[in-house]
């Protein structure tokens, strides 16, 4: 790929494969603080004193504020330069990190370690729609799948290695190169941040003005919309693990409120002659089969992926780097697949290569739902890698499938909207599977009168209320990959489908 020259929009050569490392690896430490902290979370409620729902506001926050910026992607793609924009997001990014990274561990400064979470999630927000919306622009149809394959990476393995990277920082002190590492839950965020500071400083030299730009006027009330009707929508349910599904005030009001607002930004666009984000993609069929498949697999991933980590250190006993380990070898089989998968896409059509994928996740969850105290971490190994291995044959040939529905300057509200769907079904699984197994577990926790008259009778009940609560989310994940497997047969399986006048 670095040995191909392409011209930018202003007539100027570059080298295609040095400007994909560079999204990617940028991207990728992006992605990474979506999961990052799931390894992390005893160690922050340890820290500023806080219980399970409040230190799970680290992700939810995050995926929050990240779907409520990807519809303004693709807007800023649009408008402005490929080269300056990408060097403010990872500005933002790194002012994001150095914020989080220093927030004295106090229970009243959750709010500042918050905020900096919000501010990366802001730039990734930016950076993950516009690294498909460059890849799209820079290689040609016959060559999407590879190279979407190589962002696989980025939107899969990222979060996959995420709490592996942290189990394996807050494990104990290390000395690389002879600088020591510190175990602190601080140190999660400096290997992220050297990447993103190396980012900043080669976009001027490296990265160039590859998305076309036009004049177009921000539509104010489009975005005030949006903001106010994802935001309220998702942050209803970041709400529902604290306060239960009843209540009306935290939960139910905003969730009602934020869906009728994204109803009426939704009929707004329709009727703009330039909408600020093109729903009007999702009535082509082609690309809204595989964008609600891709919304599937994401609540499938997430569906284990963020609640085995606590499972294995609460239930276990495991230390973070053993339950971050135990996630690795998943990781490393996704990391391995989605180049491959790619390869596939084009050989055998999305609908087999789907079928196949969500019925590998399907059986690789099923398992998971008849969990136990006792159930060999081996075991859990085996299973979360064959999990990944379906995702990966899913997860990005799905995305190709439904870029390459649609025509080239349509993508990148394809993209955006592609995005919106799936960071939107982040935070909901997120905020249910946390809701789900905090409220299994409060409701099943037994009298603390208990605790001195019986101690091993009251360690049992408090073991079985947590394993109560894994397995229904468990259960929760698996339904996803059963509705995945229905699904994917709707698709149409002809290889490399591209829809006339795509480019």
């Amino acid at each position: 790929m670095s040995s191909e020259l392409n011209l930018d929009i202003h007539g100027k050569p570059y080298r295609r494969g040095i400007i994909l490392a560079l999204i990617l690896f940028a991207t990728f430490s992006g992605v990474l603080m979506q999961t990052s902290l799931g390894t992390a979370l005893p160690t922050l409620m340890q820290d500023f004193d806080i219980n399970l729902s409040t230190a799970q506001q680290a992700t939810t926050w995050f995926l929050l504020a990240n779907g409520m910026m990807v519809p303004l992607s693709a807007y800023l793609a649009t408008k402005m330069s490929t080269k300056w924009l990408h060097f403010i997001s990872y500005g933002i990014l790194m002012a994001g990190l150095i914020l989080t990274a220093v927030t004295p561990a106090e229970k009243n400064m959750w709010v500042m370690f918050i905020a900096g979470r919000v501010l990366a999630a802001i730039a990734v927000g930016i950076m993950l729609p516009l690294m498909q919306i460059v890849i799209l622009n820079m290689f040609k149809k016959s060559e999407r799948s590879v190279a979407m394959g190589l962002s696989g990476l980025v939107v899969g393995m990222a979060p996959a290695i995420g709490p592996t990277l942290s189990g394996w920082i807050l494990d104990r002190d290390h000395t690389i190169l002879g600088l020591t590492i510190s175990s602190s839950w601080r140190t999660i965020f400096v290997v992220p941040l050297i990447v993103i500071v190396i980012a900043f400083i080669l976009t001027p030299f490296v990265m160039k003005d590859i998305i076309p730009n036009k004049k177009i006027k921000l539509d104010i009330l489009s975005l005030i919309l949006s903001v106010v009707g994802f935001g309220l929508f998702l942050w209803g349910f970041t709400n529902v693990a604290g306060d239960g599904w009843t209540d009306f005030t935290n939960v139910l009001l905003p969730i009602g409120v934020g869906l009728l607002v994204i109803i009426i930004f939704g009929l707004r666009q329709l009727k703009l002659d330039e909408p600020f984000l093109n729903i009007r993609v999702f009535k082509n069929r082609d690309f809204t089969i595989p964008s609600i498949a891709i919304i599937l697999v994401t609540m499938a991933m997430f569906g284990v992926e963020m609640m085995l980590p606590t499972y294995l250190q609460n239930v276990h006993g495991d230390s973070t780097l053993s339950s971050g380990l135990t996630l690795l070898p998943g990781a490393l089989m996704m990391g391995i697949m989605s180049p491959i998968a790619g390869v596939l896409y084009n050989r055998v059509g999305i609908r087999s290569l789907a079928l196949v994928g969500f019925s590998v996740l399907l059986l690789g969850t099923v398992p998971f739902v008849f969990i136990t105290e006792t159930t060999p971490t081996a075991l859990i190994v085996v299973l979360y890698a064959i999990r990944m291995f379906g995702i990966a044959l899913t997860m990005m040939p799905l995305t190709t499938s439904a870029m390459s529905a649609i025509p080239l300057d349509e993508v990148t509200h394809g993209t955006a909207a592609n995005n919106t769907v799936r960071q939107i079904s982040s935070s909901v699984v997120v905020a249910l599977l946390t809701s789900v197994t905090q409220n299994i577990i409060n409701t099943n926790t037994p009298a603390a009168s208990l605790q001195t008259e019986n101690p091993l009778a009251y360690g049992s009940k408090i073991i079985a209320a947590s394993m109560d609560g894994f397995r229904a989310s468990f259960a929760i994940g698996l339904s996803f990959a059963v509705a995945g497997v229905l699904f994917a047969i709707f698709l149409h399986n002809k290889p490399g489908k591209i829809t006339k006048g795509a480019n």
